[in-house]
């Protein structure tokens, strides 16, 4: 029991970052119907900055909170500058050509940003510097961090507050209205640009905070962690439905704990054959059987009435 209840906590701390990153997907695909293969490596991007500002904070007296304060704020005004500019400048010319060539317009746009990461931060994996100490409790057998506290609270709180303004801001109906029908939306006066523009600008700023989670989190930031992040952010994406905003957080969450349950008991199972480091297979066979059984994933796409 204890140690399903250690799994259970280790998936839903992962499964939060999941869900952050897969809003980004959601919300793009919600409204463009776009599977922007570029949004992992804006978090990646996101998370290099990060620690760059962390490491050259690290040393100036500032205190812990404040300099983390001050490279999460630095993350997200990159991400968003790079994200509506890739907008602008790759999906908006693409909006009514086939989906194929936005497709693979995001793909390419994805490998530039991978190497062009590299370039500036080199191969090289880069070290989160120790700001603070992890503090470590327990609860009914399993131990965790005010780490990994804070990082399971902070995600829970972005993804409320990022449903209450899609519910109930005017920005947010607008996205909504969008999303049903853009047509009929510029129609009734929405700016589809305006709006289409402002989701890549939330999306890239909910997934910088989710690069600077992964930082904290492992410690580590390399130029090609967004590849797989991202895979796995789709994934969940699409178990919970793809364009669904709660089914992206609900993905997320389910992924991250099936990935934790999986590396824990059929790694014990299998003698450690097939633990943490095939994990990511057990992800992806998750992937095929939602295609398979139920394309629309759990909750399903949201949509509306087309007029």
């Amino acid at each position: 029991m204890d140690i399903f209840l250690q799994q259970i906590i280790n998936g839903l701390v992962l499964g939060s970052i999941y869900a952050l990153v897969a809003l980004g997907y959601t919300m793009v695909y919600g409204i463009l119907g776009l599977i922007n293969f570029a949004h992992g490596d804006i978090v990646m991007v996101g998370a290099l900055v990060a620690l760059s500002v962390a490491q050259a904070l690290a040393g100036s007296g500032l205190p812990p909170p404040l300099v983390l304060l001050l490279a999460t704020g630095a993350a997200m005004l990159v991400c968003v500058a790079l994200g509506v500019t890739i907008e602008r400048v790759a999906y908006r010319p693409l909006r009514r050509a086939p989906r194929l060539a936005p497709l693979i317009t995001a793909i390419g746009v994805s490998i530039l940003l991978q190497y062009s990461a590299a370039l500036v931060w080199t191969k090289q994996y880069i070290s989160m510097p120790e700001l603070v100490k992890p503090t470590m409790f327990t609860l009914g057998g399993a131990q965790f961090t005010d780490l990994q506290a804070f990082v399971f609270v902070l995600a829970c709180t972005v993804m409320a507050a990022l449903l209450w303004f899609i519910k109930s801001s005017r920005i947010g109906r607008a996205m909504r209205a969008t999303e049903q029908n853009p047509d009929v939306a510029g129609l009734m006066g929405v700016d589809i640009n305006h709006i289409i523009a402002f989701t890549f600008f939330l999306g890239s700023a909910i997934g910088a905070i989710a690069g600077v989670m992964v930082v904290l989190y492992y410690g580590l930031g390399h130029y090609f962690m967004g590849f797989m992040l991202g895979l796995k952010a789709f994934t969940a994406a699409v178990l919970g439905g793809i364009g669904n905003v709660a089914g992206a957080m609900l993905g997320g969450l389910l992924l991250g704990i099936i990935e934790s349950l999986v590396s824990g008991y059929i790694g014990d199972l299998t003698g450690g054959v097939l633990g943490s480091n095939y994990r990511d297979i057990f992800a992806f066979l998750v992937l095929v059987m939602v295609l398979v059984l139920r394309p629309s994933g759990i909750m399903g796409q949201h949509t509306g009435d087309r007029a």
